[in-house]
């Protein structure tokens, strides 16, 4: 089954959401991320111009966890980001 875009932001605001409120993730699901960001940005289908311009900036915080030493603290150190993110993902699901 394949995912169309809204299901993808779905899925991208569900593990932003969980590591913002658990200060915690994986790297696991920082790849995931990247991949339902990459997806999204070579369907080239977001109306929302706020949200196309912050999928790459969603896209490096997962590069960059799944590179952190130490992913608690990165996830930490991105909460303002992730919160204006959620906001962001959240408004263009819901138009």
């Amino acid at each position: 089954m394949t995912l169309n875009v809204n299901d993808q932001l779905h899925v991208l605001y569900d593990l932003l959401t969980e590591q913002s409120e658990d200060c915690c993730g994986s790297i696991s699901e920082c790849q995931q991320i990247k991949r339902i960001v990459q997806s999204i940005m070579a369907k080239n289908s977001v109306n929302n111009q706020e949200l196309a311009q912050i999928l790459p900036e969603i896209y490096h915080y997962g590069r960059q966890g799944e590179l952190a030493q130490n992913l608690d603290e990165h996830i930490s150190a991105n909460q303002e980001n992730i919160k204006n993110w959620v906001q962001a993902i959240d408004i263009t699901s819901t138009q």
